[in-house]
């Protein structure tokens, strides 16, 4: 018996732990490490009505992972999390 898959939304909206167990990255790193330096507000995430909560856009954030893994080929990573350009 095949179990039929849900229905894909047209736009995933996260939760920071619920971005955090897909991406499996602490959510304190994504508030403090990532969120404005990688992560772009409007982009990446929105704050809807202008509240305190934010959204992560799913799709836009896979997207740009796989990208930038695929650029990011020649970097060094470094122990504090920072990359050297080699």
């Amino acid at each position: 018996m095949q179990v039929a898959s849900p229905a894909p939304q047209a736009s995933a909206y996260l939760t920071t732990s619920e971005l955090s167990d897909r991406i499996k990255y602490d959510a304190r790193t994504i508030r403090d490490r990532l969120k404005d330096s990688v992560l772009i507000e409007g982009r990446h995430y929105i704050r809807p009505f202008g509240g305190r909560k934010t959204l992560y856009i799913w799709e836009a954030i896979e997207r740009d992972m796989a990208q930038h893994s695929h650029e990011s080929t020649a970097l060094i990573p470094m122990v504090n999390g920072g990359a050297l350009h080699g």
